[in-house]
Protein backbone atom coordinates (compact mmCIF):
# COMPACT_ATOMS: atom_id res chain seq x y z
CA UNK A 1 0.00 0.00 0.00
CA UNK A 2 2.88 2.39 0.55
CA UNK A 3 3.28 4.91 3.34
CA UNK A 4 1.08 7.95 3.87
CA UNK A 5 2.84 11.33 3.61
CA UNK A 6 1.02 14.43 4.83
CA UNK A 7 1.91 18.10 4.77
CA UNK A 8 2.68 19.31 8.29
CA UNK A 9 1.73 22.98 8.62
CA UNK A 10 4.14 23.32 11.54
CA UNK A 11 7.25 22.16 9.65
CA UNK A 12 5.96 23.36 6.25
CA UNK A 13 6.87 20.14 4.48
CA UNK A 14 5.49 16.72 3.65
CA UNK A 15 6.30 14.11 6.25
CA UNK A 16 5.75 10.38 6.45
CA UNK A 17 2.96 9.70 8.91
CA UNK A 18 4.36 7.75 11.86
CA UNK A 19 1.77 7.42 14.63
CA UNK A 20 2.61 7.26 18.30
CA UNK A 21 1.15 3.75 18.59
CA UNK A 22 1.36 1.01 15.94
CA UNK A 23 -1.72 0.97 13.71
CA UNK A 24 -3.49 3.50 15.92
CA UNK A 25 -4.08 7.15 15.10
CA UNK A 26 -5.45 10.05 17.13
CA UNK A 27 -7.16 12.76 15.06
CA UNK A 28 -8.64 16.00 16.44
CA UNK A 29 -10.48 18.42 14.15
CA UNK A 30 -12.00 21.78 15.02
CA UNK A 31 -15.71 21.41 14.36
CA UNK A 32 -18.40 24.05 13.88
CA UNK A 33 -19.33 26.99 16.06
CA UNK A 34 -23.04 26.30 16.18
CA UNK A 35 -24.69 29.70 15.95
CA UNK A 36 -25.68 29.54 12.26
CA UNK A 37 -26.48 27.21 9.39
CA UNK A 38 -23.60 25.23 7.83
CA UNK A 39 -22.06 26.69 4.67
CA UNK A 40 -19.67 25.52 1.96
CA UNK A 41 -16.63 26.27 4.13
CA UNK A 42 -17.94 23.87 6.78
CA UNK A 43 -18.38 21.26 4.07
CA UNK A 44 -14.83 21.59 2.80
CA UNK A 45 -13.24 21.12 6.21
CA UNK A 46 -15.54 18.23 7.13
CA UNK A 47 -15.00 16.44 3.81
CA UNK A 48 -11.21 16.96 3.94
CA UNK A 49 -10.89 15.23 7.30
CA UNK A 50 -13.54 12.66 6.42
CA UNK A 51 -11.22 11.62 3.57
CA UNK A 52 -8.29 11.42 6.01
CA UNK A 53 -10.41 9.40 8.46
CA UNK A 54 -11.49 6.99 5.69
CA UNK A 55 -7.98 6.62 4.25
CA UNK A 56 -6.37 5.94 7.63
CA UNK A 57 -8.97 3.24 8.22
CA UNK A 58 -8.26 1.78 4.78
CA UNK A 59 -4.58 1.64 5.75
CA UNK A 60 -5.69 -0.53 8.70
CA UNK A 61 -5.28 2.11 11.40
CA UNK A 62 -7.68 2.11 14.32
CA UNK A 63 -8.61 5.79 14.42
CA UNK A 64 -10.03 7.78 17.31
CA UNK A 65 -11.50 10.80 15.54
CA UNK A 66 -12.54 13.69 17.80
CA UNK A 67 -14.43 16.65 16.30
CA UNK A 68 -15.59 19.25 18.77
CA UNK A 69 -18.72 21.39 18.89
CA UNK A 70 -18.05 24.99 19.94
CA UNK A 71 -21.10 26.13 21.88
CA UNK A 72 -19.43 28.56 24.29
CA UNK A 73 -16.40 30.83 24.41
CA UNK A 74 -16.47 32.10 20.82
CA UNK A 75 -16.48 35.87 21.18
CA UNK A 76 -17.71 38.26 18.51
CA UNK A 77 -14.15 39.39 17.67
CA UNK A 78 -10.54 38.33 18.14
CA UNK A 79 -9.83 41.09 20.65
CA UNK A 80 -11.24 38.90 23.45
CA UNK A 81 -14.07 41.37 23.79
CA UNK A 82 -17.77 41.41 23.10
CA UNK A 83 -20.47 38.82 23.59
CA UNK A 84 -20.40 35.09 23.04
CA UNK A 85 -21.90 34.46 19.58
CA UNK A 86 -24.38 31.83 20.74
CA UNK A 87 -25.40 33.87 23.78
CA UNK A 88 -25.92 36.88 21.54
CA UNK A 89 -28.19 34.93 19.19
CA UNK A 90 -30.08 33.45 22.15
CA UNK A 91 -30.65 36.94 23.59
CA UNK A 92 -31.90 38.34 20.29
CA UNK A 93 -34.22 35.39 19.59
CA UNK A 94 -35.26 35.02 23.27
CA UNK A 95 -34.09 31.42 23.48
CA UNK A 96 -31.92 29.44 25.86
CA UNK A 97 -28.31 29.32 24.55
CA UNK A 98 -28.46 25.52 24.54
CA UNK A 99 -31.57 25.71 22.35
CA UNK A 100 -29.57 27.67 19.79
CA UNK A 101 -26.60 25.32 20.07
CA UNK A 102 -28.71 22.16 19.77
CA UNK A 103 -30.74 23.51 16.85
CA UNK A 104 -27.69 24.37 14.75
CA UNK A 105 -25.84 21.22 15.82
CA UNK A 106 -28.74 19.19 14.47
CA UNK A 107 -28.65 21.21 11.24
CA UNK A 108 -24.91 20.64 10.89
CA UNK A 109 -25.20 16.89 11.49
CA UNK A 110 -28.02 16.58 8.96
CA UNK A 111 -25.97 18.42 6.32
CA UNK A 112 -22.95 16.21 7.01
CA UNK A 113 -25.11 13.11 6.67
CA UNK A 114 -26.32 14.32 3.26
CA UNK A 115 -22.69 14.92 2.24
CA UNK A 116 -21.85 11.34 3.28
CA UNK A 117 -19.42 12.55 5.97
CA UNK A 118 -18.86 9.87 8.58
CA UNK A 119 -19.61 10.85 12.18
CA UNK A 120 -16.54 11.18 14.41
CA UNK A 121 -15.66 8.71 17.14
CA UNK A 122 -16.29 11.39 19.78
CA UNK A 123 -18.08 14.73 19.37
CA UNK A 124 -17.53 16.70 22.60
CA UNK A 125 -19.18 20.03 23.44
CA UNK A 126 -17.15 22.91 24.85
CA UNK A 127 -19.86 23.58 27.45
CA UNK A 128 -19.59 19.99 28.67
CA UNK A 129 -15.91 20.39 29.50
CA UNK A 130 -15.77 23.52 31.65
CA UNK A 131 -14.09 21.66 34.53
CA UNK A 132 -11.34 20.38 32.23
CA UNK A 133 -10.77 23.88 30.89
CA UNK A 134 -10.53 25.37 34.38
CA UNK A 135 -8.00 22.69 35.35
CA UNK A 136 -6.02 23.44 32.19
CA UNK A 137 -5.85 27.12 33.18
CA UNK A 138 -4.54 26.12 36.62
CA UNK A 139 -1.69 24.23 34.94
CA UNK A 140 -0.81 27.30 32.88
CA UNK A 141 -0.84 29.39 36.09
CA UNK A 142 1.46 26.87 37.76
CA UNK A 143 3.88 27.16 34.85
CA UNK A 144 3.92 30.95 35.23
CA UNK A 145 2.33 31.91 31.90
CA UNK A 146 -1.09 33.14 33.07
CA UNK A 147 -2.22 36.16 35.05
CA UNK A 148 -5.50 37.41 36.47
CA UNK A 149 -6.83 40.87 35.65
CA UNK A 150 -10.16 42.19 36.95
CA UNK A 151 -11.59 38.67 37.21
CA UNK A 152 -10.43 37.56 33.77
CA UNK A 153 -7.39 35.38 33.05
CA UNK A 154 -4.97 36.00 30.19
CA UNK A 155 -2.08 34.12 28.65
CA UNK A 156 1.20 36.04 28.92
CA UNK A 157 2.39 35.87 25.31
CA UNK A 158 5.46 38.07 25.77
CA UNK A 159 6.76 36.01 28.71
CA UNK A 160 6.10 32.77 26.82
CA UNK A 161 7.93 34.07 23.77
CA UNK A 162 11.11 34.64 25.77
CA UNK A 163 11.64 30.89 26.12
CA UNK A 164 9.47 29.61 23.26
CA UNK A 165 8.52 30.59 19.73
CA UNK A 166 5.08 32.16 19.70
CA UNK A 167 4.22 32.33 16.02
CA UNK A 168 5.91 29.08 14.96
CA UNK A 169 2.79 27.76 13.23
CA UNK A 170 1.74 30.91 11.38
CA UNK A 171 5.24 32.29 10.81
CA UNK A 172 4.35 35.59 12.49
CA UNK A 173 6.68 37.55 14.72
CA UNK A 174 5.48 38.87 18.05
CA UNK A 175 6.73 42.40 17.35
CA UNK A 176 4.60 42.52 14.21
CA UNK A 177 1.61 41.15 16.12
CA UNK A 178 1.99 43.72 18.87
CA UNK A 179 2.18 46.47 16.26
CA UNK A 180 -0.94 45.18 14.51
CA UNK A 181 -3.04 44.73 17.66
CA UNK A 182 -2.06 47.85 19.60
CA UNK A 183 -4.94 49.92 18.21
CA UNK A 184 -7.72 47.49 19.21
CA UNK A 185 -10.30 48.65 21.72
CA UNK A 186 -10.95 47.04 25.07
CA UNK A 187 -7.35 46.03 25.82
CA UNK A 188 -6.97 47.74 29.22
CA UNK A 189 -7.16 44.49 31.19
CA UNK A 190 -4.19 42.98 29.35
CA UNK A 191 -0.51 43.50 30.01
CA UNK A 192 0.15 43.31 26.27
CA UNK A 193 -2.23 43.49 23.31
CA UNK A 194 -1.12 40.06 22.00
CA UNK A 195 -2.22 38.32 25.22
CA UNK A 196 -5.31 36.17 24.76
CA UNK A 197 -8.13 35.23 27.10
CA UNK A 198 -8.13 31.96 28.97
CA UNK A 199 -11.11 32.96 31.11
CA UNK A 200 -13.45 35.94 30.80
CA UNK A 201 -15.38 37.46 33.66
CA UNK A 202 -19.02 37.60 32.60
CA UNK A 203 -20.76 40.94 32.32
CA UNK A 204 -24.06 41.18 34.28
CA UNK A 205 -26.12 40.60 31.12
CA UNK A 206 -24.05 37.61 29.93
CA UNK A 207 -26.19 34.45 29.88
CA UNK A 208 -23.60 31.66 29.72
CA UNK A 209 -21.48 31.67 32.90
CA UNK A 210 -19.78 29.26 35.28
CA UNK A 211 -18.09 29.62 38.66
CA UNK A 212 -14.31 29.54 38.85
CA UNK A 213 -11.53 30.57 41.24
CA UNK A 214 -11.23 33.89 39.42
CA UNK A 215 -14.79 34.94 38.69
CA UNK A 216 -18.14 33.82 37.43
CA UNK A 217 -17.51 33.72 33.71
CA UNK A 218 -16.70 31.53 30.72
CA UNK A 219 -13.60 30.08 29.01
CA UNK A 220 -11.82 31.72 26.12
CA UNK A 221 -12.33 30.31 22.64
CA UNK A 222 -8.85 28.79 22.20
CA UNK A 223 -8.87 26.81 25.42
CA UNK A 224 -11.52 24.21 24.56
CA UNK A 225 -9.49 22.36 21.93
CA UNK A 226 -6.42 22.00 24.15
CA UNK A 227 -8.54 20.69 27.02
CA UNK A 228 -10.69 18.30 24.99
CA UNK A 229 -7.91 17.15 22.67
CA UNK A 230 -5.69 16.04 25.53
CA UNK A 231 -8.63 14.57 27.47
CA UNK A 232 -9.61 12.20 24.68
CA UNK A 233 -6.32 11.69 22.82
CA UNK A 234 -3.67 12.14 25.52
CA UNK A 235 -1.00 14.74 26.30
CA UNK A 236 0.57 13.98 22.91
CA UNK A 237 -1.48 12.92 19.91
CA UNK A 238 -0.99 12.48 16.19
CA UNK A 239 -2.96 14.92 14.05
CA UNK A 240 -4.81 18.18 14.63
CA UNK A 241 -6.79 19.61 11.72
CA UNK A 242 -8.98 22.51 10.74
CA UNK A 243 -9.45 25.29 8.23
CA UNK A 244 -6.53 27.51 7.26
CA UNK A 245 -8.33 30.48 8.80
CA UNK A 246 -7.73 28.85 12.20
CA UNK A 247 -3.92 28.87 11.93
CA UNK A 248 -3.87 32.29 13.57
CA UNK A 249 -4.89 33.06 16.20
CA UNK A 250 -6.71 29.88 17.23
CA UNK A 251 -4.16 27.14 16.60
CA UNK A 252 -1.21 29.39 17.40
CA UNK A 253 -2.75 30.02 20.80
CA UNK A 254 -3.48 26.31 21.23
CA UNK A 255 0.19 25.43 20.72
CA UNK A 256 1.30 28.06 23.24
CA UNK A 257 -1.16 27.21 26.01
CA UNK A 258 -0.69 23.44 25.59
CA UNK A 259 3.09 23.74 25.67
CA UNK A 260 2.83 25.99 28.72
CA UNK A 261 0.52 23.59 30.58
CA UNK A 262 2.15 20.31 29.56
CA UNK A 263 5.77 21.32 29.08
CA UNK A 264 5.81 20.06 25.49
CA UNK A 265 3.89 20.26 22.21
CA UNK A 266 0.76 18.12 22.29
CA UNK A 267 0.32 17.79 18.50
CA UNK A 268 2.76 16.07 16.14
CA UNK A 269 1.17 16.88 12.75
CA UNK A 270 -0.89 19.97 11.94
CA UNK A 271 -3.12 19.83 8.85
CA UNK A 272 -5.17 22.69 7.36
CA UNK A 273 -7.54 22.85 4.42
CA UNK A 274 -7.63 26.01 2.33
CA UNK A 275 -10.53 28.42 1.85
CA UNK A 276 -13.44 28.68 -0.57
CA UNK A 277 -13.42 31.73 -2.85
CA UNK A 278 -15.94 33.41 -5.12
CA UNK A 279 -14.33 35.22 -8.02
CA UNK A 280 -11.08 35.22 -6.09
CA UNK A 281 -12.61 36.64 -2.88
CA UNK A 282 -12.97 34.59 0.30
CA UNK A 283 -16.52 33.37 0.75
CA UNK A 284 -18.02 35.02 3.81
CA UNK A 285 -21.13 36.68 5.22
CA UNK A 286 -19.48 40.08 5.49
CA UNK A 287 -18.86 40.11 1.72
CA UNK A 288 -22.39 39.03 0.91
CA UNK A 289 -21.22 36.00 -1.07
CA UNK A 290 -21.73 33.23 1.49
CA UNK A 291 -23.93 30.35 0.36
CA UNK A 292 -25.46 27.93 2.86
CA UNK A 293 -25.42 24.21 2.15
CA UNK A 294 -29.20 24.13 2.24
CA UNK A 295 -29.23 26.80 -0.47
CA UNK A 296 -26.95 24.66 -2.65
CA UNK A 297 -29.27 21.69 -2.16
CA UNK A 298 -32.41 23.70 -3.01
CA UNK A 299 -30.92 26.18 -5.52
CA UNK A 300 -32.48 29.09 -3.62
CA UNK A 301 -29.72 31.70 -3.78
CA UNK A 302 -29.13 34.54 -6.30
CA UNK A 303 -25.63 33.22 -7.12
CA UNK A 304 -26.92 29.73 -7.98
CA UNK A 305 -28.14 28.79 -11.44
CA UNK A 306 -29.70 25.53 -10.18
CA UNK A 307 -29.79 23.16 -7.23
CA UNK A 308 -26.82 20.85 -6.69
CA UNK A 309 -26.96 17.45 -5.03
CA UNK A 310 -24.85 16.72 -1.94
CA UNK A 311 -22.84 14.20 -4.00
CA UNK A 312 -22.05 16.91 -6.56
CA UNK A 313 -20.89 19.27 -3.79
CA UNK A 314 -18.69 16.54 -2.32
CA UNK A 315 -17.19 15.67 -5.72
CA UNK A 316 -16.61 19.37 -6.49
CA UNK A 317 -14.65 19.76 -3.26
CA UNK A 318 -12.58 16.61 -3.87
CA UNK A 319 -11.59 17.69 -7.38
CA UNK A 320 -9.29 20.28 -5.80
CA UNK A 321 -6.43 19.40 -3.45
CA UNK A 322 -7.39 20.23 0.12
CA UNK A 323 -4.47 22.69 0.50
CA UNK A 324 -5.39 24.69 -2.61
CA UNK A 325 -8.03 27.40 -2.79
CA UNK A 326 -11.30 26.31 -4.34
CA UNK A 327 -13.12 28.91 -6.42
CA UNK A 328 -16.88 28.62 -6.63
CA UNK A 329 -18.74 29.06 -9.90
CA UNK A 330 -21.85 27.52 -11.40
CA UNK A 331 -19.76 26.40 -14.36
CA UNK A 332 -17.36 24.51 -12.08
CA UNK A 333 -20.22 22.86 -10.20
CA UNK A 334 -21.98 21.89 -13.41
CA UNK A 335 -18.74 20.40 -14.73
CA UNK A 336 -18.41 18.42 -11.48
CA UNK A 337 -21.97 17.21 -11.84
CA UNK A 338 -21.25 15.89 -15.35
CA UNK A 339 -17.89 14.43 -14.34
CA UNK A 340 -19.40 12.58 -11.40
CA UNK A 341 -22.09 11.16 -13.65
CA UNK A 342 -19.43 9.87 -16.07
CA UNK A 343 -17.60 8.06 -13.28
CA UNK A 344 -20.80 6.58 -11.86
CA UNK A 345 -21.84 5.41 -15.30
CA UNK A 346 -18.40 3.85 -15.85
CA UNK A 347 -18.80 1.98 -12.57
CA UNK A 348 -22.17 0.65 -13.69
CA UNK A 349 -20.90 -0.30 -17.17
CA UNK A 350 -18.05 -2.25 -15.58
CA UNK A 351 -20.51 -4.62 -13.94
CA UNK A 352 -22.10 -5.47 -17.32
CA UNK A 353 -18.88 -6.31 -19.18
CA UNK A 354 -18.32 -9.86 -20.33
CA UNK A 355 -14.62 -10.67 -19.76
CA UNK A 356 -12.35 -11.84 -22.58
CA UNK A 357 -9.25 -14.01 -22.61
CA UNK A 358 -6.86 -11.04 -22.87
CA UNK A 359 -6.67 -7.45 -21.67
CA UNK A 360 -5.86 -4.94 -24.40
CA UNK A 361 -6.36 -1.74 -22.37
CA UNK A 362 -3.93 -0.01 -19.98
CA UNK A 363 -5.58 -0.54 -16.62
CA UNK A 364 -3.39 -2.94 -14.64
CA UNK A 365 -1.78 -0.19 -12.51
CA UNK A 366 -5.04 1.57 -11.59
CA UNK A 367 -5.08 0.43 -7.96
CA UNK A 368 -1.42 1.30 -7.43
CA UNK A 369 -1.83 4.75 -9.05
CA UNK A 370 -4.88 5.66 -6.98
CA UNK A 371 -3.29 4.48 -3.74
CA UNK A 372 -0.08 6.37 -4.52
CA UNK A 373 -2.09 9.55 -5.09
CA UNK A 374 -3.89 9.18 -1.76
CA UNK A 375 -0.64 8.46 0.07
CA UNK A 376 0.79 11.66 -1.44
CA UNK A 377 -0.91 14.05 1.00
CA UNK A 378 -4.44 12.88 0.14
CA UNK A 379 -4.19 13.95 -3.52
CA UNK A 380 -7.82 13.29 -4.41
CA UNK A 381 -7.74 15.22 -7.74
CA UNK A 382 -4.97 12.94 -9.04
CA UNK A 383 -6.83 9.83 -7.84
CA UNK A 384 -9.95 11.10 -9.61
CA UNK A 385 -7.94 11.77 -12.77
CA UNK A 386 -6.77 8.13 -12.76
CA UNK A 387 -10.39 6.99 -12.42
CA UNK A 388 -11.38 9.20 -15.38
CA UNK A 389 -8.59 7.65 -17.45
CA UNK A 390 -9.86 4.21 -16.49
CA UNK A 391 -13.42 5.23 -17.42
CA UNK A 392 -12.25 5.99 -20.98
CA UNK A 393 -10.66 2.55 -21.21
CA UNK A 394 -13.81 0.93 -19.85
CA UNK A 395 -15.91 2.67 -22.48
CA UNK A 396 -13.62 1.31 -25.19
CA UNK A 397 -14.27 -2.20 -23.92
CA UNK A 398 -18.02 -1.61 -23.76
CA UNK A 399 -17.95 -0.26 -27.34
CA UNK A 400 -16.16 -3.42 -28.51
CA UNK A 401 -12.90 -1.67 -29.42
CA UNK A 402 -10.85 -3.40 -26.70
CA UNK A 403 -11.09 -6.26 -24.24
CA UNK A 404 -10.41 -7.05 -20.57
CA UNK A 405 -9.69 -10.34 -18.85
CA UNK A 406 -11.73 -11.72 -15.95
CA UNK A 407 -8.87 -11.08 -13.51
CA UNK A 408 -8.37 -7.46 -14.59
CA UNK A 409 -12.12 -6.87 -14.66
CA UNK A 410 -12.42 -8.07 -11.06
CA UNK A 411 -9.52 -5.84 -9.96
CA UNK A 412 -10.92 -2.79 -11.78
CA UNK A 413 -14.36 -3.35 -10.29
CA UNK A 414 -12.77 -3.53 -6.85
CA UNK A 415 -10.96 -0.19 -7.35
CA UNK A 416 -14.11 1.59 -8.54
CA UNK A 417 -16.15 0.15 -5.68
CA UNK A 418 -13.50 1.12 -3.15
CA UNK A 419 -13.12 4.71 -4.29
CA UNK A 420 -16.68 5.52 -5.33
CA UNK A 421 -18.25 3.91 -2.26
CA UNK A 422 -15.74 4.05 0.59
CA UNK A 423 -12.93 6.57 -0.01
CA UNK A 424 -14.31 9.38 -2.16
CA UNK A 425 -17.76 8.21 -1.01
CA UNK A 426 -19.65 9.85 -3.88
CA UNK A 427 -21.81 6.86 -4.77
CA UNK A 428 -24.71 6.34 -2.38
CA UNK A 429 -28.18 4.84 -2.57
CA UNK A 430 -29.37 8.42 -3.31
CA UNK A 431 -32.48 7.99 -1.12
CA UNK A 432 -31.77 11.13 0.93
CA UNK A 433 -30.97 13.12 -2.20
CA UNK A 434 -34.10 11.89 -3.98
CA UNK A 435 -36.24 12.84 -0.98
CA UNK A 436 -34.62 16.27 -0.91
CA UNK A 437 -35.17 16.72 -4.65
CA UNK A 438 -38.85 15.75 -4.40
CA UNK A 439 -39.29 18.03 -1.38
CA UNK A 440 -37.72 20.97 -3.24
CA UNK A 441 -39.81 20.46 -6.35
CA UNK A 442 -43.01 20.29 -4.30
CA UNK A 443 -42.26 23.62 -2.60
CA UNK A 444 -41.29 25.22 -5.92
CA UNK A 445 -44.59 24.03 -7.39
CA UNK A 446 -46.55 25.69 -4.60
CA UNK A 447 -44.60 28.92 -5.01
CA UNK A 448 -45.23 28.90 -8.76
CA UNK A 449 -48.96 28.55 -8.07
CA UNK A 450 -48.66 31.47 -5.65
CA UNK A 451 -46.86 33.53 -8.30
CA UNK A 452 -49.64 32.83 -10.82
CA UNK A 453 -52.21 33.81 -8.19
CA UNK A 454 -50.39 37.12 -7.60
CA UNK A 455 -50.26 37.79 -11.33
CA UNK A 456 -54.03 37.15 -11.48
CA UNK A 457 -54.48 39.42 -8.44
CA UNK A 458 -55.86 36.47 -6.51
CA UNK A 459 -54.47 37.80 -3.25
CA UNK A 460 -56.44 35.38 -1.08
CA UNK A 461 -54.79 32.30 -2.65
CA UNK A 462 -51.38 34.00 -2.69
CA UNK A 463 -51.58 34.93 0.98
CA UNK A 464 -52.94 31.52 1.96
CA UNK A 465 -49.99 29.67 0.38
CA UNK A 466 -47.48 32.05 1.98
CA UNK A 467 -49.15 31.91 5.41
CA UNK A 468 -49.51 28.12 5.37
CA UNK A 469 -45.86 27.63 4.40
CA UNK A 470 -44.82 30.07 7.12
CA UNK A 471 -46.85 28.07 9.64
CA UNK A 472 -44.95 24.94 8.62
CA UNK A 473 -41.62 26.65 9.32
CA UNK A 474 -40.77 28.09 5.89
CA UNK A 475 -39.37 31.56 5.31
CA UNK A 476 -40.65 33.09 2.07
CA UNK A 477 -38.87 36.16 0.69
CA UNK A 478 -40.00 37.99 -2.45
CA UNK A 479 -37.10 39.69 -4.24
CA UNK A 480 -36.65 41.44 -7.59
CA UNK A 481 -34.95 38.24 -8.84
CA UNK A 482 -37.80 35.97 -7.77
CA UNK A 483 -38.82 34.10 -4.64
CA UNK A 484 -36.26 32.78 -2.16
CA UNK A 485 -37.26 30.25 0.47
CA UNK A 486 -35.71 28.37 3.34
CA UNK A 487 -37.06 26.15 6.05
CA UNK A 488 -36.41 25.71 9.75
CA UNK A 489 -36.18 21.91 9.68
CA UNK A 490 -34.88 20.71 6.32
Amino acid sequence: MGNLHIYNTLTRQKEEFKPLLPLRAGLYVCGPTVYGDPHLGHARSAITFDILFRWLQYLNYKVRYVRNITDVGHLVNDADEGEDKIAKKARIEQLEPMEVAQYYTNRYRKAMELLNVLPPSIEPYASGHIIEQIEFIKKIFAAGFAYESEGSVYFDVEKYNKSNDYGELSGRKIDDMLQATRSLDGQSEKRHPADFALWKKAAPEHIMRWKSDWSEGFPGWHLECSAMGTKYLGDTFDIHGGGMDLVFPHHECEIAQSKAALGHRSVRYWMHNNMITVNGQKMGKSLGNSILLEEFFTGNHPLLAQEYSPATIRFFILQAHYRSTLDFSNEALQASEKGLQRLLEAGERLKKITPAALTTITIAELSHKCEAAMNDDLNTPVAIAHLFDAAKEINRVVDGKDSISAEDLEKTNAVFDLFLDKILAVRTDNSAEKNLEAYTKAVDLLLNIRLQAKQNKDWATSDKIRDELTTYGFTIKDTKDGVQWSVVNC
